[in-house]
C-alpha cells in the first residue's frame, strides 16, 4: 500500500463515520472563541476531551465565523503531517485547517513577537493551487501538474488555549492559525527531479542576529514527500464538500515543532536544494 492510500484510509477511517453524532459546540462558545481570537488572549477553547468527530463539528463553525476577524479565505493548511508533530499533540493522522488573509505577510517584514496570545513561528512550505484537479491525481507526480508554484513560509500560529492542548482541542480551533510569512514564488515543474528535489532538500532555520542554527530537516518529513500531503490535503477538502480554486494556499505542515517568538531576533528559514536556494525571513521586535 503507497504511502497516501496509508494515509487516507486512517484519516477517513477515523473522522467521517461518526460525524452525526459529534458533541458540537453551542453558539454562544463559538462567539466566546471567537472574541478571545480577536482580542488575542489566552482561551478555554471548547476543552481537550474532544473525539475528531466533535474537533471537525466545532472546526466547521469557527472558519464560518473568522473571516470578519481575521480576513477572506486565502488557503488550507495540513497540520500534523509530521510524525514528531503527531507524537506531541496526540493525534494518528493529519488533519485540516483553513487560513485567512489579514495576517499573511511578506518576507522580510517586522512582526511584534507578542502579535497573539501565545505566539509561535513555524518552518513550513506551501504550494499554490493551479487548479481543482489536484484532489483527483493519482500520485505525487501527477500532482505537480496542478501546483503552480511553491512557496517558501513560516506560519505564524498562536497557541493560545489554556493548558496543554491536544490535537484535537487544536483541530477544533482551526489548528491554531493566525497568519505567516510568504517567501518568493518557484515555479512548480512536473517533472520528476523537481518532484525529488522537494523530498532531498534541506530545510535550515537559523537565529540570523546569534547565528545560531535552530532546526534541519529533510523535506521528506513530511509525508515522505511534500507533494504527497498536497495531495492528501487536496482529497481530504474534497470529501468534506470543498473545490480548490486556482491560486489558493496549501501549508504542506511543520518541519520542526512550533517555537514561541522572542523579542529582537531574525528567523530564516533556507530550503537548500530547490532551485535558488529559496529563503523566507521574519524579524520580531
Amino acid at each position: 500500500m503507497d504511502t497516501m492510500s496509508r494515509y487516507s484510509l486512517i484519516s477517513f477511517a477515523m473522522l467521517f463515520p461518526l460525524l452525526s453524532h459529534a458533541a458540537c459546540p453551542d453558539s454562544q462558545a463559538v462567539k466566546a472563541y471567537v472574541a478571545d481570537v480577536q482580542a488575542a488572549r489566552v482561551s478555554q477553547g471548547f476543552g481537550n476531551d474532544l473525539s475528531l468527530a466533535d474537533a471537525a463539528c466545532a472546526r466547521a463553525q469557527v472558519v464560518q465565523a473568522l473571516p470578519p476577524v481575521l480576513g477572506p479565505v486565502v488557503g488550507y493548511k495540513a497540520g500534523f503531517t509530521n510524525p514528531v508533530l503527531q507524537q506531541r499533540f496526540g493525534v494518528q493522522s493529519p488533519a485540516w485547517g483553513v487560513m485567512f488573509a489579514n495576517h499573511m505577510v511578506a518576507s522580510g517584514t517586522t512582526l511584534p513577537a507578542q502579535f497573539g496570545a501565545r505566539p509561535m513561528y513555524e518552518a513550513d512550505l506551501i504550494a499554490v493551487v493551479q487548479d481543482a484537479a489536484l484532489a483527483d491525481a493519482t500520485t505525487p507526480l501527477d500532482a505537480l501538474q496542478h501546483i503552480a508554484a511553491i512557496v517558501p513560509f513560516i506560519e505564524l500560529p498562536d497557541l493560545m488555549l489554556a493548558g496543554t492542548a491536544t490535537g484535537t482541542a487544536l483541530i477544533a480551533t482551526n489548528i491554531a492559525f493566525r497568519g505567516g510569512v510568504l517567501g518568493p514564488r518557484i515555479k512548480a515543474e512536473a517533472t520528476q527531479a523537481f518532484l525529488d528535489a522537494l523530498a532531498e532538500m534541506t530545510v535550515v532555520m537559523t537565529e540570523d542576529s546569534s547565528g545560531t542554527e535552530l532546526g534541519r530537516a529533510k523535506g521528506h518529513v513530511l509525508m515522505e514527500n511534500p507533494l504527497n500531503a498536497a495531495l492528501w490535503l487536496a482529497r481530504a477538502l474534497k470529501q468534506d464538500g470543498i473545490v480548490l480554486k486556482p491560486g489558493d494556499l496549501l501549508s504542506l505542515g511543520g518541519y520542526f515543532p512550533p517555537a514561541p517568538t522572542q523579542p529582537g531576533t531574525r528567523i530564516t528559514v533556507k530550503y537548500v536544494g530547490l532551485p535558488g536556494e529559496p529563503s523566507v525571513t521574519v524579524h520580531f521586535e
